[in-house]
């Protein structure tokens, strides 16, 4: 009989692969030695799921705090325990008992189904923290291909069925013959008491038996005691400094906020298996577009829940990924809270620019907004833009002294102000808007239809959920169906706001930025601006641009989609090949993002601090290598015209 110590797997499994003749049993700790924990304190587990106790109480109408079904747990768990010490030399507790117990006080009689729903909440919880040894999984696999019999014995409250789930979700469990809880028994492996069963009820040789754990008494000298061959202990310097960074960063969060987004990612970190070489796209998909993505998701829903707003709509290309990012997030983040209704709505601007003509015609800043990309020059850009037939309206230009190729935009040589003020003019003219109406009229039919199949006039208060920039998306749509009495409240809830041209906000319709916004005077969020189409891009979703709404027949319609087979598109499919793996990254991030940000129990707003660190240190301050990595190869503007600007815009606003 001996006991060594091992500072290393593959040393403990080298000497261990000397014994294997002589034994015919190999038994395996669980925690801390097959399996180890993201994070330092396994107690973190527990608050997230008392959270979601309290809000499942609050949804029946008590007012308690996670803190209160904490603290309740706790004595629950301890009276148990103590109850067992009068029979058992073990002081052990079983989650079913306690937790059941702890139900039934706080839900009085309606308990039953509560308990299979935290049960499996806390099991998620927990499988998301756990990752298998990757040495340790090499082998186990080993020993099982050699016949040997295999057992994964722990002191635990959880039961044998509950660790099993656990090591099933590892991939572990068909390695395993036998999986044996302290919590079934009550009695343990730190008394010996757990060898004595196993060694009677499975008629096992001690002395053609080895444990491998990695506690120095529970795994160690209690097995030697207990007559085992031999104790393999692992005692893991590496395993404990990384333990130790995220326990400092975790103390550190409680008193400098800054902290609580890099203890965050560091709950996210790839362990184990998961460390495998990867490239610079995905490394920025998973490092910085993903948590930003994460934050500002569980921002929405935070807003949704402080408004009241029942349904949220994912708006444009973008909105493609903002959906899967909330669907993988929200479950652990919020699973006793009724959040909103999702839905991705097919919507561009220029699907909507002429749409948000039918009823007020075509404004002086709608206008305007057609000639803020360079490659817009005259009228016919705008006709372009808002789906216009420049043939049906060249008498109204004439009337005002125009011409469809009059240069509108003081990007190029030969323009005149004086044009642009009867551009201005023919705005104001009546019977020219009359036409504008007339022409997109059709275009906002087969809008509100498509509208009202998605539901959306169904609710009092919708979130349009946008990349950004200017809200232009959501300016458009307001204008399209302002008319109805039946519109909803839109909260228009953005990646990033720039105002660079005034959004006209009432109580019907207004826009926020959640990541960054101007009117918050966040100087280091503003960084952002340096690569909008970069954020565009990265969000992009793999289908083509939405075209326009057009109806069919008197009460259906058409989504019209661009044509992929021309230069623009193969651009695009090349382009999406180009970021595939960055988007990988960043849901590949929001896999760990959402029970990661459970078990750090913070508001949106606390990792604030840290999403401006990482804004100003990858966009203003980037590395040549971050560049090299995150470049697009094609960005699409459907707004954007063909022209070349003769002319460039100094910093300070000189033309030249």
């Amino acid at each position: 009989m001996s006991l060594k110590t091992f500072h290393s797997i593959d040393k403990l499994a080298r000497y261990g692969n000397t014994l294997l003749e002589e034994v015919d049993t190999v038994s395996f700790d669980v925690f801390d030695t097959l399996l180890v924990r993201r994070i330092h304190d396994p107690d973190l587990v527990k608050e997230p799921v008392a959270q979601y106790i309290a809000d499942l109480a609050t949804a029946k109408g008590q007012k308690l705090d996670w803190e209160a079904v904490q603290d309740c747990r706790d004595r629950h768990e301890k009276a148990l325990r103590k109850k067992t010490s009068e029979t058992f030399v073990d002081h052990e507790a079983r989650y079913e008992l306690f937790m059941r117990s702890m139900l039934e006080e706080i839900f009085q009689g309606d308990s039953e189904n509560v308990y299979d729903k935290v049960r499996s909440y806390e099991l998620k919880i927990e499988n998301a923290m756990l990752v298998p040894r990757e040495e340790f999984t090499r082998w186990l696999k080993a020993l099982h291909g050699q016949g040997k019999r295999i057992f994964a014995i722990s002191d635990m409250y959880l039961s044998a069925a509950e660790i099993e789930v656990l090591l099933e979700h590892a991939g572990l469990l068909k390695y395993v013959h036998e999986v044996i809880s302290s919590a079934d028994s009550f009695l343990c492996k730190a008394s010996g008491k757990a060898y004595e069963m196993l060694t009677e009820k499975f008629e096992l040789s001690p002395e053609r038996w080895i444990h491998i754990g990695d506690h120095p008494i529970s795994d160690g000298i209690r097995a030697v005691e207990a007559g085992l061959k031999h104790a393999l202990v692992l005692q893991d310097p590496e395993e404990r400094r990384r333990k130790a960074i995220a326990r400092h960063y975790y103390h550190y969060a409680i008193y400098r906020k800054f902290w609580s987004g890099r203890t965050l990612q560091q709950f996210m970190a790839p362990m184990e298996a998961e460390n495998r070489p990867c490239s610079g796209m995905y490394m920025a998909g998973y490092n910085f577009f993903g948590p930003l993505m994460g934050v500002f998701i569980q921002s929405i829903a935070e807003h949704c829940k402080k408004r009241g707003i029942s349904k949220i709509f994912f708006l444009s290309r973008e909105g493609w990924m903002f959906k899967q990012v909330w669907e993988k997030v929200t479950p652990y983040l919020y699973p006793g809270v009724q959040l909103p209704e999702i839905e991705y709505l097919y919507v561009s601007r220029m699907a909507l620019a002429g749409a948000s003509c039918a009823y007020d015609g075509l404004s002086r800043k709608n206008a305007d907004i057609a000639f803020l990309p360079a490659g817009n020059r005259d009228f016919r850009d705008v006709c372009r833009i808002f789906g216009l037939d420049v043939a049906l309206l060249e008498n109204h230009l004439q009337r005002h002294e125009l011409k469809a190729d009059t240069l509108l935009s003081n990007n190029y040589a030969g323009y005149q102000s004086s044009d642009k003020k009867k551009f201005y003019a023919l705005l104001k003219d009546a019977a020219f808007q009359r036409e504008i109406k007339r022409q997109t009229r059709p275009h906002n039919d087969a809008l509100q239809r498509y509208l009202e199949a998605s539901g959306f006039f169904a609710h009092k208060n919708v979130a349009l959920v946008d990349i950004g920039w200017l809200g232009t998306i959501q300016r458009y749509l307001y204008s399209a169906i302002a008319h109805r009495k039946d519109h909803p409240n839109c909260h228009g809830l953005l990646f990033g706001a720039t105002r660079g041209i005034p959004f006209d906000s009432h109580e019907k319709s207004h826009i926020k930025g959640l990541i960054y916004d101007p009117l918050g005077g966040d100087l280091p969020g503003s960084s952002i601006l340096y690569a909008q189409d970069l954020f565009e891009e990265a969000c992009r979703a793999p289908h083509p641009t939405l075209n326009a709404y057009l109806p069919k027949g008197k009460a259906q319609y058409e989504l019209q989609f661009r044509e992929m087979s021309d230069a623009i598109g193969k651009a695009e499919q090349e382009q999406d090949e180009h970021y595939s793996d960055l988007q990988r990254g960043i849901l590949d991030a929001a896999d760990r993002f959402g029970p990661a940000a459970a078990i750090m129990m913070r508001e949106s707003k606390e990792y604030r601090a840290w999403v401006n660190y990482l804004l100003v240190n990858k966009l203003a301050f980037p590395k040549r290598s971050e560049i090299q990595a995150m470049r697009f190869k094609h960005h699409l503007d459907d707004f954007h015209g063909s022209g070349s600007p003769t002319l460039r815009r100094k910093w300070f606003g000189i033309l030249e």
